[in-house]
């Protein structure tokens, strides 16, 4: 349980500082340009109920997303979508280290609970996952998984899906961070006919939203009609909906994003892995864990905090302990300074 303890990034709010963010994985380029005065002109709406049956809303991401109306689901963020989801199993299947929700959520549902080691280098082991998953059980995987960065191998998870199919089982995939990925494979397009199968992406990361809390999710019509039935109505406000009228029709803003994400990460592993003393892991998205092989979290973190960096610490993920740290994708002089203040960190400047 949270029990106080921060279990997320992005909490500016606990330090009286003007800090630069790394603790949080949202798009550097910030909100696209012109949505804020597409958001004015829509406050007139806030003095009525938004549509109970989301219709304008359904349509802009079905557009997105290339799918039908009836294949989608909505959410107040990505959580609520994963939340209710959970309710509808009795035994959850994770890989840890992963996103924390997963299991804080199974555990206040009172959903039983596998969980399973990633390997060594934080990739899905599917010997493993064939050796307990069983009719019934809800599988969640991250896509990138969050922390460790990495996306799941397009063979290894056409692997997954055939093994959840004859099983019985079902799979939620956690896409997050899918538009910051190369442009390999869409998961939706792969698996579209199946009925085991739902991808959960949301506005919060790409395209650097996480105040409206809008999550959506594609999934086969006969489970969207199922999941109605649990979700809350008007879950979704005005804002949200307002701005999905915006957002997914902007190409120039997602191509421009995913260049600049791509450039940026391929710049900071290069300088990353030449720090001394911590191991940084490849990633297919807009963050990197790093191994400290000297010092532990703390230090670094403090170290980091009086420059007015805030990064974030990883050993309350299961799986994970002191040794390890999470930063963020940011806009390149300030990736170029917490670079300087991590190698003036491990020189013991």
């Amino acid at each position: 349980m949270r029990g106080g303890i921060n279990i997320h990034g992005g909490d500016i709010y606990s330090y009286n500082k003007n800090l630069i963010d790394f603790s949080s994985n949202i798009n550097p380029l910030g909100i696209m340009e012109g949505l804020e005065e597409h958001l004015k002109d829509n406050l007139k709406n806030l003095s009525i109920y938004p549509d109970i049956k989301k219709r304008r809303l359904k349509k802009n991401i079905a557009q997105y997303l290339k799918v039908e109306e009836d294949e989608v689901i909505t959410g107040n963020g990505a959580v609520e979508i994963i939340n209710n989801i959970i309710l509808l199993f009795e035994r959850v299947v994770v890989f840890v280290p992963c996103f924390s929700e997963y299991l804080l959520r199974a555990q206040v549902l009172g959903k039983q609970i596998v969980r399973l080691n990633l390997d060594r280098e934080f990739k899905v082991d599917f010997f493993s996952l064939e050796k307990v998953i069983k009719k019934g059980d809800l599988l969640i995987l991250g896509n990138p998984n969050n922390p460790t960065g990495f996306r799941i191998e397009q063979d290894k998870l056409m692997k997954i899906v055939e093994l959840i199919e004859e099983r019985g089982a079902f799979l939620l995939l956690d896409e997050a961070f899918f538009e910051f990925c190369e442009d390999e494979y869409d998961s939706i397009k792969l698996f579209y006919d199946s009925k085991n199968f739902c991808v959960i992406r949301a506005a919060t990361k790409f395209f650097a939203l996480p105040g409206i809390r809008l999550g959506y999710a594609f999934a086969n019509k006969d489970f969207v009609k199922t999941y109605s039935q649990y979700e809350l109505p008007w879950n979704v406000n005005s804002i949200a909906e307002a701005a999905a009228d915006y957002i997914f029709k902007n190409r120039d803003y997602i191509i421009k994003s995913k260049n600049y994400i791509k450039e940026q990460r391929e710049l900071m592993y290069k300088h990353l892995s030449k720090i001394k003393d911590v191991k940084v892991f490849k990633t297919d998205c807009n963050f990197f864990l790093l191994k400290l092989l000297k010092y532990d979290e703390e230090y670094v973190f403090e170290r980091l905090l009086e420059k007015n960096i805030l990064i974030r610490k990883c050993s309350n993920f299961e799986g994970l302990d002191k040794s390890y740290i999470r930063i963020a994708v940011k806009k390149e002089e300030e990736n170029i300074k917490l670079i300087e203040e991590l190698n003036r960190c491990f020189e013991g400047y």
